[in-house]
């Protein structure tokens, strides 16, 4: 489905992230994962090897609220492959903070990444997707995005920011034959949700019609619909997978 294609996929080193690029790879994109640590980026890879999942693949440790270094990156990623067509946004911080004592330094912590590295990768990805005739972003939202969350206000916050800056740059990009579409995975099984407490997970997962948390491959299989052909005429979209949760 993505034969001839360039993605870029953030915080491709694992859980949701790294299930896309697998997703990517079996379907014929060549693909960088980015990383915070060289030493995760490096992981990732050889986990790929070890998996034997076949394609170009190559990894970048980068600092995703670094302009500059986004430039780089990305400069680096169609040199090497030719263009850059695919971006996923996908890097993230969650965040379970009483509003009572929520340090404001975390608060802005989680913003910059959840928010501010969207935005900055997105430009980048933009600007070199215009040049070479379009291309497609597709950020990660969040079921709470739509419902909010009794704690750590700066994710939810973030991921609703994240859906107005989908929709807006769909808006603004569409005459670049650029796409922008998001992704609201529900609860799913990844590091992140392994070190919730069962008291907090139980309930939710009782509260999901399909009475299951979601995998990450199921999450994957919606960013692989919105980077194909398939959804030549989707854009400005939040895709929710979550199995009809509500919080």
């Amino acid at each position: 489905m993505l034969k001839q294609k360039v993605a870029v996929v953030t915080g491709g080193t694992r859980g949701i992230g790294y299930a896309v690029v697998r997703k990517f790879l079996e379907n014929g994109a060549k693909t960088a994962l980015l990383g915070s640590r060289q030493e995760t980026v490096d992981k990732a890879l050889e986990q790929l090897k070890q998996e034997g999942i076949q394609g170009d693949v190559i990894g970048f440790a980068a600092d995703l609220n670094s302009p500059e270094d986004i430039a780089e990156t990305f400069t680096k990623v169609k040199e090497t492959f030719g263009s850059l067509d695919i971006l996923v946004n996908n890097a993230g911080v969650s965040a379970r903070d009483s509003i009572y004592d929520y340090n404001p330094e975390d608060f802005k912590k989680t913003i910059d990444l959840n928010l501010n590295a969207v935005f900055i990768c997105a430009q980048a990805a933009a600007r070199i997707m215009k040049e070479q005739g379009g291309g497609v972003i597709i950020n990660t939202s969040s079921m709470v995005s739509l419902y909010g969350q009794p704690s750590g206000s700066a994710y939810p916050a973030s991921k609703f920011a994240v859906n107005g800056l989908t929709k807006s740059l769909a808006r603004e990009l569409g005459k670049d034959n650029i796409r922008v579409n998001a992704v609201a995975p529900g609860i799913t099984k990844t590091d992140m949700v392994a070190a919730l407490p069962d008291e907090l997970i139980k309930p939710l997962i009782a509260s999901i019609p399909l009475k299951r948390i979601g995998l990450p491959e199921e999450v994957a299989n919606a960013f692989l619909f919105l980077a194909s052909d398939m959804s030549s005429y989707v854009t400005g979209e939040v895709l929710s997978v979550d199995g009809a949760a509500m919080t």
